[in-house]
């Protein structure tokens, strides 16, 4: 039986209260604390420090913002960080299961296939994608090392500008503090879990330290996967707090292997078997990221921050996606250098209300590398691709917030963006320059307007950009110079506080491409193919409830459609269809009840409609599912708290699935798994 959104509604409120609340923000800016701040938070509220002076927060300025509070974060059971994004409203998760590449995340009509990677990724607040766009880096992080996810929807951030084409999303660490816990699990799949997480601070200087470990046989056979990830943070600041320094460290290394996919057939009669030509199959990868950080205030009302880093990325894998293809082995190395200033200037409120100005400098140099070979069981046969390419991007901002009275926020920014680099085919010998894309100009503005203390309207218009990624930004097959893809979009919504235990937020949004590219995945040239001009629109549903002390409920919906509004010539079939791999709806919710002091139970969901695996539409729609989980969590002491879930409680099939031209593979997700853990705080 399939399950329609509006039973998915219906089912929710007939299970036990469930999961994490969306609450107003601690944040100490006028927009965190009143319920007009457009800004909604999953999990407990989230203090920021020190937000009088330094730079904008995202909740003070920017208007489609969720946050995922460490809460929530600290006490799932993952096999992977990029799972949690799954509690977002709006946010579509992609599960490859395959290895080292698992899944990622997606918004606003986009898809997480890797053809386009469309949000910006950063790790407390350095810049976190591969070349490509993927999200790597994410992988190193633990849950129980997080202190808070942060999403900006749209196009309207100024503070990015590479891969920032449909939002970004950053992953706060924990930074400071003292505590010392650990969390160890067991569960389905001979899955093995422990983290072990530690703060101090004394006399100004801060230590964390983060260590993780991994293990698992994983659902299929041949899904074997070991794990782990060390951090380091070091931060100093005198007493007075006109200054914080520190340098962050963190190391991750993956072995897995990779089931591979299933035919239509065998993944509904056998859905945990592997071929044995994937008996091969996996890889190794090793991600490393160095960072500095200075904050600084130069004055009463002048601030500074900048992050200089290096991240490091190295990939190894082996992949024969059906029996009729040669097995290659793809290896990727990457070195990403790079630095974020940022400077703040907060005027003195006056009679015609208060004002901020903020200007802002990136830079970011690659280096990368990337190899492919045809092998046999891991055995090199022929090489085909060696490709060595530096791509280099430099980007300005400003940005104001303009307050002329209590009820008003406008906030009009503008962005330009260059890039630079050239490229060597390794099988050739031949060199190529960049495409000169010019001076990306990106304009953008937010309003919010809060007529009472309980509803605030708000609404933004931006405009972000597409260049190409791997070989594709490069002028290989042409002489002329290619233009960027330029994405505007809009959202208009209004979010509500009637009564104080009722929380809300409605939106409607657009986004439309020109001249969009994506990546040919399965590409030896590391190429990219024009698709044309495409338009992604939806609306957004979210609410929050704590009718009582002990009980909270949320949930979230997102219908969204996208389409290709005009073809490229190459595939005039795909003219008017819908882009693939993205469904009409996307559903989360959950409550949490707390049955006893020491004792909460907890139950949250997950649905998603079908989508199309290709740009014609013609070889059928799947991937819907309605995932239930359940979870309870018991004080058993002062300091140890034990944890108890049930996933995918119905034990449902789900899955992904792509066309590799000839026919549609099957991923299998996982079925019913259960899960135990213990937390102790020292």
């Amino acid at each position: 039986m399939t399950t329609t959104p509006d039973r998915a509604c219906l089912l929710l409120a007939a299970l036990l209260v469930a999961s994490p609340t969306i609450t107003e923000s601690a944040d100490t800016s006028a927009a965190g604390t009143t319920a007009t701040g457009p800004a909604l938070v999953v999990g407990q509220p989230v203090v920021v420090r020190g937000n009088a002076t330094g730079v904008l927060s995202a909740r003070d300025v920017l208007t489609s913002v969720d946050v995922l509070s460490g809460s929530v974060v600290a006490r799932e059971n993952v096999a992977n960080s990029w799972e949690l994004f799954g509690h977002l409203p709006g946010t579509m998760l992609t599960e490859f299961r395959q290895g080292t590449t698992s899944g990622k995340f997606s918004f606003r009509g986009f898809n997480g296939e890797g053809e386009i990677n469309a949000v910006k990724l950063l790790i407390d607040g350095i810049p976190s994608n591969s070349n490509d766009g993927n999200m790597p880096y994410i992988d190193a992080i633990f849950p129980l090392d997080i202190a808070s996810i942060e999403a900006v929807r749209g196009t309207n951030d100024a503070r990015y500008g590479l891969h920032n084409i449909a939002g970004n999303a950053n992953i706060a660490t924990r930074i400071g503090g003292d505590y010392l816990t650990t969390r160890a699990s067991y569960g389905s799949f001979a899955s093995r879990d422990a983290q072990f997480a530690a703060g101090m601070e004394n006399g100004g200087w801060s230590q964390n330290y983060f260590v993780g470990y991994r293990k698992s046989q994983g659902y299929r056979d041949h899904a074997e996967a070991e794990k782990a990830s060390f951090a380091g943070k070091w931060f100093y600041g005198p007493e007075e707090g006109r200054y914080r320094v520190g340098l962050i460290a963190r190391h991750y290394y993956i072995d897995a292997e990779e089931p591979g996919y299933l035919t239509a057939r065998d993944s509904r009669t056998d859905p945990t078997r592997s071929y044995a030509f994937s008996a091969t199959d996996g890889g190794e990868r090793e991600v490393n990221q160095l960072s500095a950080h200075l904050d600084a205030d130069l004055g009463n009302r002048l601030s500074l921050t900048t992050k200089a880093y290096l991240n490091r990325f190295d990939d190894q894998r082996w992949v024969k996606f059906s029996a009729g293809v040669s097995q290659q082995e793809r290896d990727t190395n990457e070195s990403h250098q790079g630095i974020l200033s940022t400077l703040t200037y907060r005027a003195a409120s006056t009679s015609t209300g208060s004002f901020s100005l903020q200007a802002g400098f990136n830079y970011e140099r690659q280096q990368n590398t990337s190899l492919r070979f045809n092998t046999n069981q891991r055995i090199r046969q022929t090489q085909t691709r060696a490709q060595d390419f530096d791509f280099d991007n430099v980007g300005v901002y400003v940005q104001g917030v303009f307050e002329p009275t209590r009820q008003i926020k406008v906030i009009p920014a503008y962005r330009v963006d260059k890039v630079f680099g050239d490229f060597t085919n390794g099988l050739t010998g031949r060199t190529f320059a960049v495409n000169d894309y010019g001076l990306i100009q990106q304009p953008k503005l937010s309003v919010v307007y809060a007529p009472l203390d309980t509803m605030s309207f708000y609404g933004n218009w931006g405009k972000s950009f597409q260049v190409g990624v791997g070989a594709a930004a490069y002028k290989i097959t042409r002489v002329d110079d290619l233009k960027p893809s330029i994405n505007t979009g809009w959202e208009f919504g209004v979010k509500f506080t009637p009564v104080p235990w009722l929380d809300g937020r409605v939106a409607l949004w657009r986004q439309v491409a020109t001249d969009e590219a994506r990546r040919k995945l399965n590409d030896p040239s590391n190429d990219s193919e024009n698709i044309g001009r495409t338009r992604r629109q939806g609306i957004d549903l979210q609410f929050s409830a704590r009718p009582t002390d002990q009980a909270t409920l949320w949930a979230a919906y997102s219908r969204q459609y996208s389409r290709i509004v005009q073809a490229e010539t190459s595939l005039p079939a795909s003219q008017g269809k819908e882009i693939d791999h993205v469904p009409h709806y996307l559903f989360a919710s959950g409550a949490d009840f707390e049955v006893t002091p020491v004792l909460r139970v907890s139950a949250w969901v997950n649905a998603q409609g079908d989508y199309y695996l290709e740009r014609t539409n013609s070889t059928g729609r799947f991937g819907r599912h309605f995932l239930v989980n359940l979870g309870a969590a018991y004080k058993a002491a002062k300091d140890l708290t034990l944890e108890f879930q049930v996933r995918n409680v119905t034990d449902q099939y789900y899955e992904y699935v792509w066309h590799d031209g000839t026919q549609s593979l099957h991923s299998p997700g996982d079925k019913r798994a259960f899960f135990g853990a213990a937390t102790l705080n020292f």
